[in-house]
Parts: structure tokens; C-alpha cells; sequence
């Protein structure tokens, strides 16, 4: 009995994905469940599993092709069994040419390499010649005229092949080296969304700078306490989101977004944060940020991030979302314009703590100061209250007892 293979339904904002991997091959045994083929969105990567238990008999659909929902992947045999016969083994392997296995680190002229996919030539049976030990067409030369037995190393090779061997040489020392590879969807996507936010909103942006003494202080004092009993660390980001969800109750419009002509207020608080994956630039959500206390968040946070780390998010943990947090102070940014997230009309950007001058009741003093930056969207916040809430998530984290009785 033969099962199709198809993509899974794709939510109405996809419009369609790419075959970015397929782990089992024609003729591969597979089991039920077990996955087969990895498609990728424009926000997520989706796993396709095996519909049953079989052989993979064939791929309608080779990675790097586009695909929409529901379309026809491959075919798996029923129940059948995949032939494992030493003899189909040694023809097969007859068949294929020879594997040559490529150290990333060494760089491989391309005449060279393809001499070494011709004559069966392993890179640790060669000795690069060229500049930072780059592997030559003329040293795979040499490793085949050895082998052949009719040159050594003294021996000189045919004018042509000298002078092709010398071109070689001089080129790879004074060329340089590009890399084009395509855009993943996910960063396509990225690219289309910023230009979009640019473009259709009227983003401006207001700074503070904050105090984190006090934060800093209260994490020191509770650390240790609060990793035994809640069996997550504290971090800052927990406050920041607590401070951004009181902000936004005394600010509706920042957590607003527009729709057409008219501007939807929001009576939840989804915030979205933005995390660093492999894949690129994602902002998993936290459902309901007003009704968790620093240790939900935290432990939020964590699991929300490991995913990305994982390429394992899934869509409904990516999509809504009505105000957005981006600490770009982790990778040591003092100072930035973050960029709207649509159709949200508000983000805060988050930046490196450093320690600088300020002044106290007519003193100098030193304190570890963040620099705060509110982009907002001029169309349906004014500068007032835009200056207004960014002022409040700073007088609420310079005094955090303030977030736990509301005032």
C-alpha cells in the first residue's frame, strides 16, 4: 500500500514554504512518526513526520523547492522493507563516485578540486602549496603523478600543465574570495517586514537613560533565594516586562495598533521579546505578561529562548503579539533606534548597563546607567506620551517596590 508524504496545512498568513532538508532517502527504511523532511517558513522551521511505517520509494519534491500547504512530498511503501543485500550494497557503492571528504578550514582551488573528484584524491594525502596552505591543481598534480609511478617531486610535469599550475598559483594568492549564498526565508522575511514598518509607519524615537542600582541591588539580595525556590535565575528582563505592562495600562495607545482607518486598543498584554536564534532574528511571545509574577516570566523567557536556540518555536509562540522588548545591551549596543514590529505601534530597546558620572543631591556620583530608547509610531501616539511612558518604565525600575503596589 503506498501512503502520501504531504506538507502540513499552512496558516492563512503563509503563503508557502521551502524544502530546506530531507534525512531519509529513496529506499530508506523509515518508521511512524519519525521525521522525514524539515520545511521552512517565513517564521518557522516545520518538521514532516512519517505518516507510517515503510520504505521511502520516492521524492516528488528536492530541498530548495517551494511548496504549499497540503502539497504531495513523496511516497512511503507500506510495510515493505528496504533491500540490504551485500550485493546490491558493493554495485551501489561500485556505482557511486568517490567520497572525498573536505576539511571547512582549508581552502581548495577549484581546479584543484575537481581533479581530486576525478582521481579519487583524499585531502589528507595532500600538502597545500598555496598562500595560508591553500590546496593547488599543481599539488593534486603531484599526489597523482606519484601514484601513476612515471614522476617524483623532482621530476618537472609537461609545460602545459606548468604553466596551468602557475596561473593557479597566481591567482589563488591574489584573488578574492567571494561568497553568495540565498537569503533564508526567515531573513527575506526580516528584510520585508523593516522596510514595511519604515515605510507604512511614522516611527519616531525617544531616549531616558535609568538608574539600575536598585534592580541590581535586589537582585543581589534575593538571587540565590529566588533560584532554590522558583528553580530559575533572575535576570533583568523580567522587570523590564513587568515595568513595560504598567506602562502600557496607564498608556492604552502604545499598546495599540492601527487596522485600516481605525486604531484597535488592545485589553491584553502580549509582549513580545527579541531573541538571537541561528536562523536569524525571532520575537517568541509571552502570552498574557499582566497576570505573571518575575518568576513565570522568567521561566517564560528561558523556555521561549531555548526553542529559538532549537529552531523549535512554534507558529502560535511567534505570531500577535501587541508591544516588543529588544535588549541589544547583550551584545554590548550602548545606544540604538529599534525598529517597530508591525503592526505594533511601540518597542523599547534595551541597552548595555556602564557605569557613569551622574549627579545626586548636588553630588557626583557613579552609577550603573542603561540607556532606554521608546521608537513609536507618531501616527496614533503623541510625542507626549510617548515621552510619558518611557519616563514611567524609568521612575518604576529606579524604584521596583513600585511595580508591587501600583503607584
Amino acid at each position: 500500500m503506498t501512503t502520501e508524504i504531504k506538507t502540513p496545512v499552512l496558516p492563512e498568513s503563509i503563503a508557502d514554504a521551502e524544502v530546506v532538508a530531507w534525512h531519509k532517502q529513496p529506499g530508506d527504511k523509515v518508521v511512524r512518526d519519525e521525521n522525514l523532511v524539515d520545511i521552512e517558513t517565513d517564521k518557522v522551521v516545520l518538521e514532516v513526520p512519517a505518516p507510517c511505517d515503510g520504505v521511502l520509494t520516492s521524492i516528488c519534491e528536492k530541498e530548495g523547492a517551494i511548496v504549499t500547504g497540503q502539497q504531495l512530498l513523496g511516497y512511503i511503501e507500506e510495510g515493505a522493507v528496504a533491500a540490504t543485500s551485500n550485493t546490491n550494497e558493493k554495485t551501489a557503492a561500485a556505482d557511486r563516485p568517490p567520497v572525498i571528504q573536505m576539511n571547512q578550514d582549508v581552502v581548495i582551488h577549484p581546479s584543484a578540486k575537481k581533479l581530486m573528484q576525478q582521481h579519487g584524491i583524499e585531502l589528507r594525502e595532500l600538502s597545500g602549496s598555496g598562500k595560508d596552505g591553500r590546496i593547488l591543481k599543481e599539488d593534486v598534480l603531484k599526489v597523482i603523478n606519484a601514484k601513476q609511478g612515471h614522476a617524483t617531486a623532482k621530476e618537472p610535469v609537461s609545460e602545459m600543465t606548468a604553466t596551468t599550475a602557475s596561473l593557479d598559483a597566481a591567482l589563488n594568492v591574489n584573488d578574492r574570495i567571494e561568497k553568495r549564498v540565498p537569503m533564508t526565508r526567515l531573513r527575506a522575511r526580516i528584510a520585508e517586514r523593516l522596510l514595511e514598518a519604515q515605510h507604512n509607519a511614522a516611527i519616531l524615537t525617544t531616549f531616558n537613560e535609568v538608574n539600575m542600582q536598585p534592580v541590581m541591588e535586589l537582585r543581589a539580595r534575593y538571587k540565590e533565594q529566588f533560584e532554590k525556590e522558583y528553580d530559575v535565575r533572575l535576570g533583568f528582563m523580567s522587570f523590564f516586562v513587568t515595568a513595560a505592562v504598567e506602562a502600557l495600562k496607564r498608556f492604552p495607545s502604545v499598546n495599540a495598533s492601527i487596522d485600516g482607518d481605525d486604531i484597535v486598543y488592545h485589553g491584553f498584554f502580549d509582549i513580545g521579546v527579541a531573541v538571537s536564534s541561528p536562523r536569524g532574528l525571532v520575537v517568541p511571545i509571552i502570552r498574557d505578561a499582566d497576570q505573571l509574577d518575575l518568576a513565570q516570566i522568567e521561566r517564560t523567557i528561558r523556555e521561549l529562548g531555548q526553542k529559538a536556540q532549537q529552531n523549535a518555536l512554534a507558529l502560535d509562540e511567534m505570531t500577535g503579539g501587541t508591544f516588543t522588548i529588544s535588549n541589544g545591551g547583550v551584545f554590548g549596543s550602548l545606544l540604538s533606534t529599534p525598529i517597530l514590529n508591525p503592526p505594533q505601534s511601540g518597542i523599547l530597546g534595551m541597552h548595555t548597563i556602564q557605569e557613569r558620572p551622574v549627579a545626586e543631591n548636588g553630588q557626583v556620583v557613579i552609577r550603573p546607567m542603561m540607556y532606554l530608547a521608546h521608537s513609536y509610531d507618531h501616527r496614533i501616539i503623541d510625542g507626549k506620551e510617548a515621552v510619558q511612558f518611557l519616563l514611567t518604565i524609568k521612575e518604576l525600575l529606579e524604584d521596583p517596590a513600585r511595580m508591587l503596589i501600583g503607584v
